[in-house]
């Protein structure tokens, strides 16, 4: 699994490097799939329950799940890459929001507190928690810098599947989740926005978007847990160019 995510964290930075003005999110999907089966892997995405690209790309107010097509980055854009990388059966999934060119003050600030929950997410995925510290960390990061978490959309397990048992929800409920066990691996993944909660599915059956039309971030880090501390499984040897 973890050569499988360093192959989903260096196509992101792939990514992160030819995102900018004027491209084509249909000209990322290619590139993200050719550099995936350069490397060994299989876009996992790809197929999956009919989905008809190798990269889920959202930009701006889109959440999750978006098709590639004709959209070209415009400065000032932000951008989220959702990959999944199939390597000798198992699977690493991750996922990050990249500015376009020069970004809003708030639009960074999103960013950053997405990344800052996600960190503190995987802090607490260690022996003797549950899910729910997980979902409790992430939420109280959102909303005390004033956004906010998607409820209808969580976290999984995931390993020989791209979506497993456990549920990792960003926000705390009455579902607490099990006890987190040594060689257990989740995804974790803030899915935040700088409106209100509510989304809504556009008409292609895939994608999601922010039903008051605020900007969105989405991070996203495979994550094993080990009696050492979490593991993150999706780092990956590409440094992304400033």
């Amino acid at each position: 699994m973890a050569r499988a995510g360093r192959i989903v964290a260096d196509t992101l930075a792939l990514l992160g490097e030819r995102l900018e003005p004027g491209i084509a999110m249909l000209e990322l999907d290619q590139i993200g799939d050719d550099y995936i089966r350069s490397q060994g892997g299989v876009p996992t995405s790809k197929g999956y329950k009919g989905f008809p690209a190798a990269i889920c790309i959202s930009p701006n107010d889109m959440v999750v799940h978006g098709i590639p097509g004709a959209y070209r980055a415009q400065d000032g854009d932000i951008v989220s890459f959702d990959i999944g990388v199939t390597l000798d059966g198992l699977i690493g999934d991750s996922a990050a929001t990249y500015g376009v060119g020069e970004i809003s003050a708030e639009a960074q600030r999103l960013l950053d507190v997405c990344k800052a929950a996600l960190e503190a997410g995987i802090e607490h995925a260690r022996l003797g928690n549950s899910i729910g510290d997980i979902s409790e960390a992430v939420q109280s990061v959102t909303e005390a810098a004033g956004f906010s978490v998607i409820r209808s959309l969580v976290g999984h397990g995931v390993g020989r599947s791209y979506h497993e048992d456990p549920q990792v929800p960003n926000f705390v409920s009455s579902y607490r989740g099990p006890e987190l066990q040594e060689g257990m691996t989740i995804a974790i993944e803030p899915m935040i926005t700088a409106g209100g909660p509510d989304v809504y599915i556009h008409d292609d059956g895939w994608s999601i978007s922010s039903a008051d039309g605020s900007l969105a971030a989405h991070f996203e880090h495979t994550v094993a847990v080990t009696a050492a501390g979490p593991r993150v499984l999706t780092n990956g040897a590409r440094v992304l160019v400033p």
